[in-house]
């Protein structure tokens, strides 16, 4: 297995693209707190493991792409799994959050206006 197929499983499997940064074939544009990664080592061979809040946990070192692919699809897929729907796109979250925070305000607004009546009728 390489890296392109690895990304292709991990695809197929619904794995959450923003688990893995796999430079080269799956690169995180923007990296959150915490994400898995395989990369080349720097004195040879290849890397997996964990980094987390700028860290490197959980290095495992291997000969192979082909070994630590194999790790890294193991790591992701002990992984509890999310819950069911939770499909939605970025652009869907997104658009989801403007809609919440309006609904919030038009909320806020609303109850600033039944205080002020309250307020006027005493």
């Amino acid at each position: 297995m390489d890296r392109t197929e690895l990304v292709r499983t991990l695809r197929d499997e619904q794995v959450p693209e923003a688990l893995y940064d796999i430079p080269g074939v799956r690169d995180i544009p923007v990296q959150p707190d915490a994400y898995y990664y395989l990369r080349p080592a720097p004195d040879g061979g290849w890397e997996t493991g964990l980094r987390e809040r700028s860290l490197d946990r959980d290095t495992s070192r291997f000969a192979t792409e082909d070994e630590a692919c194999r790790d890294l699809l193991e790591k992701l897929r002990a992984r509890p799994r999310p819950p069911e729907g939770g499909g939605e796109s970025i652009d869907e979250l997104l658009a989801q959050g403007e809609e919440l925070r309006r609904w919030a305000r038009e909320e806020v607004e609303r109850a600033l206006r039944e205080r002020r009546s309250d307020d006027d009728e005493r």
